[in-house]
């Protein structure tokens, strides 16, 4: 089975944010980004990449660690807790999907509850407290795409047995360059004007059940002053 990196958006404060993370996406082999609770997002910074990359989107933090966990996917918290181990020590064993804190506050105790385990960046100046979301995510999907000195050493004794070495760890391939800069792909996706993440009918139908459940029960899990997120979903799909 390929190795494959997703990244998780939930939670960050800056939409612009999506469309800078969207540009580093598409430059280290993400397969999609997960957007979580909010459709929409801003591709100010993408310089074109969203158009590259798929989107997909759920309505819960439950949902979409479902989805990840049914691809026998790992999630992989971007946060300084205890027990996290530095993204130079490479601790992957399968395709990784991360999840990086809001900005200010870092990752929240219920988004903590869905990660297998922890990495973070060390700093080597004291400048600065933590870094901007889309840096930190740039530096870790390197660490755990970059073929160049990806080494796989299999067991005689136990072939299924393997060790990981070296400075990064998938082995994706690295893209062709055409003088000082790297060949774009022709365009292969279109997420139209208005930047949201597209949806099947059915998709649909199905996350407006889980929205009317989950609203008889008084329950939704994003939210702001009391006003649910997703009802986003009412301008953009209204009812027929």
């Amino acid at each position: 089975m390929a190795i494959e990196s997703y990244v998780v958006v939930h939670n960050i404060a800056k939409r612009h944010n999506v469309g800078t993370l969207a540009r580093s996406a598409t430059a280290f082999g993400v397969s999609e980004i997960i957007l979580v609770g909010r459709r929409d997002f801003n591709a100010f910074g993408s310089h074109g990449s969203t158009s590259h990359l798929r989107f997909r989107h759920f309505h819960s933090l439950t949902d979409a660690c479902r989805y990840l966990k049914e691809k026998d996917c790992d999630i992989c918290g971007v946060e300084i807790t205890e027990g996290a181990v530095s993204v130079t020590d490479h601790p992957f064993k399968r395709s990784t999907a991360f999840l990086l804190g809001n900005e200010g506050t870092g990752l929240s105790a219920k988004e903590c509850e869905i990660c297998d385990f922890f990495i973070y960046i060390p700093q080597y100046g004291g400048g600065t407290a933590s870094l901007n979301v889309t840096v930190a995510a740039s530096i870790v999907l390197h660490h755990f795409g970059d073929a160049r000195v990806y080494v796989l050493l299999r067991s005689l004794s136990c072939r299924s047995s393997y060790t990981w070495d070296c400075a990064v760890w998938a082995g994706f391939s690295e893209r062709i360059r055409e003088g000082n800069k790297f060949v774009v792909a022709e365009r292969p996706l279109n997420q139209g004007s208005r930047k949201y993440c597209k949806e099947t009918d059915d998709s649909i139908i199905e996350e407006r059940k889980s929205r009317r459940e989950n609203a008889s029960n008084g329950f939704f899990e994003d939210g702001q002053n009391g006003v649910p997120s997703t009802n986003l979903l009412d301008s953009l799909f209204p009812d027929e």
